[in-house]
């Protein structure tokens, strides 16, 4: 079976990239990545073009079994992969659909009219998304074909040499994501500082990059907020100890497809304290792995990573079946067996 797989160039720092860079040297099959839009210093609206001719001549000369295409539900991947949807399958091939992050505001939008999207996707020979919620707003706008319900991954090569057994919990908070307020940052940081009141000898560890990144600095220093240390963006050996260091993670985010960084806290050991957002709902065990908290005030998630703190054996636990758990599910060799099984299956 020969596969190709759209993706944006392994280069660039995003989720779709990095899903699929963890992937690659796991394929069984025949699998060749074809790289769309932003490309080093071009923009993707100066590439477009050459990814529509590229992508025309791949499809008639190399005879692909499947297509792979890897959009966003946002206005402008939607548009681009439609047009990609609408080459491949003129060639006959069967072409999936992988949508990962998701826009509430594009859902508003295709709810108003989702016909053009309909007609367009249901084009595809299934559809793979991140959520069993994202499944349900497929199937409420006519998407007729299969859709599946899939994970990002844990890079295994991330966890050679860690054993959880050596992992020593003390008092560190880890924040890794974008440095971004829908992904909660200064919900987090306030959290932090409410933390210290009663232990003030917790760090917090915040690891990313993002346009938020200097309000957050200055934020920290402004509130005099002691123990806080930015590390900018990490990969890695850096993204590795980042997590070794942690011995919690808080992601009090808007909004999510599948956190990577969630899944690779739980796989290092850590206990998880975030919000029941995207594909997280459909697989989180309240108190055995952690909490899923609704509201956004930084008090709710002060008195959980307090809890943690003061119950260091109880911590341990659910750490440990974190990482368990992660090993089972989440790790890249299982992603991509389970997907060349949708693939194979040809629904």
């Amino acid at each position: 079976m020969r596969i190709l797989i759209n993706t944006p160039s392994l280069s660039l720092v995003g989720g779709v990239a990095n899903h699929f860079k963890g992937l690659r040297k796991f394929w069984r099959k025949e699998v060749t990545y074809n790289y769309v839009g932003r490309r080093n210093k071009w923009p993707a609206v100066l590439t477009l073009a050459f990814d529509y001719i590229k992508f025309f001549w791949v499809c008639l000369i190399r005879k692909n079994d499947v297509v792979v295409l890897n959009p966003s539900l946002g206005n402008t991947a939607v548009l681009r992969d439609g047009l990609f949807l609408r080459i491949s399958t003129f060639f006959g091939v069967r072409t999936y659909v992988f949508f990962h992050g998701w826009n509430k505001q594009m859902e508003k939008k295709i709810d108003e009219a989702p016909i053009h999207f309909r007609n367009t996707f249901n084009r595809a020979k299934a559809i793979i998304v991140l959520s069993s919620s994202f499944k349900k707003t497929l199937m409420k706008w006519g998407i007729s074909v299969p859709i599946h319900v899939s994970t990002t991954k844990v890079d295994d090569s991330l966890l050679e040499g860690f054993e959880f057994e050596e992992k020593q919990f003390k008092s560190t908070v880890l924040f890794l994501s974008r440095v971004e307020a829908y992904k909660g940052i200064f919900i987090a940081i306030r959290a932090f500082e409410i933390l210290q009141e009663k232990h003030p000898e917790t760090k917090f560890i915040i690891a990313g990059s993002g346009t938020q990144l200097n309000h957050a600095q200055k934020y920290v220093a402004e509130r005099n907020i002691k123990n806080v240390t930015f590390l900018g963006h990490v990969e890695g050996e850096d993204l590795v100890t980042s997590f070794k260091r942690a011995d919690l993670y808080l992601l009090p985010s808007h909004g999510e497809g599948m956190p990577t960084s969630v899944l690779e806290a739980m796989a290092f050991g850590l206990p998880v304290i975030s919000r029941p957002v995207g594909g997280l709902v459909d697989f989180f065990e309240e108190d055995r792995m952690g909490w899923l908290l609704e509201g956004f005030e930084p008090e709710i998630y002060a008195d959980k990573m307090r809890w943690v703190l003061e119950h260091p054996d109880q911590g341990r636990e659910i750490g440990k079946y974190n990482h368990e758990y992660a090993k089972k599910h989440f790790m890249a060799s299982k992603v991509t067996q389970n997907l060349e099984e949708i693939f194979a299956d040809g629904n």
